[in-house]
């Protein structure tokens, strides 16, 4: 086992000059609760974690350092202590792949049926980097949707089309389809992904209001420019997703 620095000493120690294969319980804790949450993620585990004992021995770490660890994640709203129960997982983190051109719906559907309430849809006056990125020169179409798994909102949805790509959507199921689906549908003409950036943000009050989580909680923020194959625009969203629920996966190749 490995042995860590006593959080109690005084002064505390100079890290600077620590023994490199010293670890503090802080640090333990910090790495065992980032495996348990990439295993959470994956659904490796749930809906009820190992006792303390068995994540001792499977991390090597002391008891101090797992009920720290845990702490991290109850406070992350992952799990949550059950009298008489043990650690157990609140709701199951669900993975996004954006390596490929998947809407929400196609990426979660194995994990219940996603609906969204339209909250915004019709032409709008772009500002000057949404329409230098669609290459508009007037208004654009803009989408807002809240979008619910089994109920639970998860993400909030902001998209901007050309208004020849988006005109044909306004008149589509956008309340139980993805835009990706509806855009190749409409238009006749196959996608691919161009630039994808995420953010990590902390919720606003009206965007914690609607997702249903607190005021500061974590948030990610998928930016996403999509093209048709001949390279002219297709959209550009703006995805606020909620950091309890929502990991987002990727697998990249080194060149």
């Amino acid at each position: 086992m490995t042995r860590v620095c006593s959080a109690a000493m005084t002064p505390p120690p100079d890290l600077s000059r620590a023994h490199p294969g010293r670890r503090l319980r802080s640090d333990l804790a910090r790495q065992v609760a980032d495996v348990l949450r990439g295993q959470i993620a994956a659904g490796a585990l749930g809906p009820r974690l190992p006792d303390e004992p068995a994540l001792q021995r499977e991390f090597s770490v002391s008891r101090n350092s797992v009920r720290e660890a845990l702490d991290i994640l109850r406070s992350e709203g992952l799990v949550e202590r059950l009298p008489g129960v043990g650690t157990v997982v609140r709701m199951p983190k669900f993975a996004h792949t954006v390596d490929a051109i998947r809407g929400l719906s196609e990426s979660l559907r194995e994990h219940g049926a996603l609906r969204n309430e339209v909250r915004t849809a019709g032409r709008v006056r772009p500002p000057r980097s949404v329409a230098a990125a669609l290459r508009a020169e007037g208004d654009v179409l803009c989408i807002e949707r809240l979008r619910r798994l089994d109920g639970v909102p998860i993400a909030l949805d902001l998209t901007y089309l050309p208004v020849a790509v988006g005109l044909p959507l306004l008149s589509a199921d956008l309340e139980d389809e993805d835009l990706f689906t509806l855009i190749e549908r409409t238009s006749g003409k196959r996608l691919r992904a161009d630039q994808v950036s995420v953010d990590a943000v902390t919720a606003d009050a009206p965007s914690a209001r609607l997702l249903g989580v607190r005021t500061g909680a974590p948030l990610l923020v998928l930016q996403r420019l999509t093209r048709f194959t001949d390279g002219t625009p297709a959209d550009l969203e703006f995805v606020r997703m909620r950091g309890d629920r929502i990991t987002v996966r990727m697998t990249p190749e080194r060149s």
